[in-house]
């Protein structure tokens, strides 16, 4: 479909790939809005992208927030044509049998309510336009368990379902359901994993991440027929035909 004119809705965008992305998906062309809880930030990234770029500030575990960035995104510049669910947490890093209840409630209304909040508020008006793209930033969490992340595995394993529920439900009506498992990011998130101590995540040393600009240059290429393939599953940014696909690596 390409992403030249198209309108693009991004949660997580003051920072890491969601900031990369929003400036990644500008450059191609996109009107781009920038949701993210944290104002001051989205207001200086779309300061600096231009009159193609809208901040909306928006907390992704209100489903009310992301009805009103949809609606503020289509009076800017008309209907959304493709989500991109980023927004995620992952502290606090705790063992299950010592982690707080609330603080680990929190993070699954983000990195899943969140996600599902985000596909409710989009769907119904890109079905009755006859297609859209949505896009989920998922990981390898969400498919085995890793020490003191049982909030955050098991928010990834939900997300990575609803990416196939919605392809399972949806596909028909022209909607491009595909989830990206980015590996290691050199993000603020890593920062606060590396501080955690616990696991072997933790472990990494730093030049063992990728830049976020890798994931946000996939997540464009994914708007586009190349990855038509993958429709109801997910990418894997680890494997080198993808970097390849996508021109990462020669």
């Amino acid at each position: 479909m390409g992403v030249e004119g198209k309108t693009v809705l991004i949660t997580g965008a003051s920072r890491g790939i969601g900031e990369a992305a929003a400036r990644e998906f500008a450059g191609a062309g996109s009107k781009v809005v920038l949701a993210a809880r944290g104002r001051a930030s989205i207001d200086r990234i779309a300061s600096e992208i231009g009159p193609s770029a809208l901040a909306c500030q928006c907390d992704v575990s209100r489903y009310a927030d992301l009805e009103a960035a949809v609606s503020a995104a289509e009076a800017a510049f008309g209907p959304v044509d493709v989500l991109i669910n980023n927004a995620g947490a992952v502290e606090p890093v705790a063992h299950l049998a010592r982690s707080d209840p609330e603080a680990w409630g929190r993070v699954i209304d983000i990195n899943l309510k969140g996600v599902y909040y985000g596909m409710r508020a989009v769907l119904p008006g890109m079905i009755s336009r006859g297609g859209g793209t949505i896009l989920t930033i998922s990981s390898g969490a969400a498919h085995g368990p890793v020490e003191a992340w049982s909030h955050y595995c098991a928010s990834k394993a939900g997300a990575a379902m609803l990416t196939r529920m919605v392809d399972k439900e949806n596909r028909a009506d022209g909607i491009r359901a595909i989830g990206l498992s980015p590996g290691t990011v050199a993000t603020e998130m890593q920062r606060e994993i590396k501080k955690s101590g616990i696991n072997p995540v933790s472990q990494l040393d730093w030049s063992a991440h990728i830049p976020p600009e890798w994931p946000a240059k996939t997540l464009v290429w994914m708007c586009s027929e190349a990855a038509d393939d993958w429709i109801g599953e997910e990418i894997s940014l680890r494997e080198e035909s993808i970097r390849r696909a996508v021109g990462l690596i020669a």
